[in-house]
Parts: structure tokens; C-alpha cells; sequence
């Protein structure tokens, strides 16, 4: 899968934690009570927020460079950074052999058996 970066603008208020939003994808913001901790939130925000545009047939737009960013009057910032996100690729269907019990205990907590087994997929090889 190919990676790509966006642009997020992380800001604070004297009372607030630290809040992220991505120029490129309105509604799409995190926080955290750190920088790091509103990087990393806002890095599984964008993931969840791409791929919900993907599903939803949704063209992604191209990502603003950061140096537009910087120069927009608008933006009170902390700091820019360029937060990765992996590009879904294409689904493709496959045919698998499945312990039947194994199959069932899939059945009883989702109800979607591709995505359960994607899911836990990335999850083992994040490691």
C-alpha cells in the first residue's frame, strides 16, 4: 500500500489540550493532552476518516503542502506536521479454508466476516 502525507495543524488553547485539524478533510479532527499523543490520535483520525470517504465513493483529495498551510492568515498553530496514512489499495475477493468452529466464533461477534479477518490481519502484522 502506498503512503501518503497530510498536512495537520495542531493547535491549543490556554485551557485545552492539544486539538488537530486536517485542512483537507473538514470534520475530521482529534486531540490529545501532548503533541505526541495528538499526533498519534490524529493519525488513527485520518485513517478512520479516509477510509470512511473511500467506502462512501468518495474521491480523496491531493494532499496541500504544507508551506500553503503556513501561509494562510487563518491558521493559529503550534505547530504543522505531516501526519502518514497508509492508502487503502483495492479490495480483492479471495476464497479461504476456515475451522468451522473458528467460523462460527467469527459469526457471533461480527457481522461482517472480511472485515473481522482484515482487521485482525493488520493487528497481528503490526505486531
Amino acid at each position: 500500500m502506498a503512503q501518503t502525507f497530510y498536512p495537520a495543524v495542531i493547535d491549543k488553547d490556554a485551557d485545552s489540550d492539544y486539538g488537530v485539524v486536517f485542512p483537507d478533510f473538514p470534520g475530521c479532527v482529534s486531540a490529545g493532552g501532548t503533541i505526541d499523543e495528538a499526533i498519534a490520535m490524529a493519525a488513527e483520525a485520518l485513517a478512520l476518516h479516509i477510509t470512511g470517504t473511500i467506502e462512501d465513493g468518495e474521491v480523496l483529495p491531493a494532499p496541500t503542502p504544507a508551506d500553503a498551510i503556513v501561509a494562510d492568515p487563518d491558521v493559529r498553530m503550534v505547530c504543522i506536521v505531516m501526519v502518514p496514512v497508509t492508502m487503502p489499495a483495492k479490495i480483492k475477493r479471495i476464497n479461504i479454508t476456515i475451522d468451522e468452529r473458528l467460523l462460527a466464533q467469527i459469526d457471533a461477534v461480527s457481522n461482517n466476516r472480511s472485515g473481522f479477518l482484515a482487521d485482525a490481519a493488520r493487528r497481528a502484522l503490526a505486531g
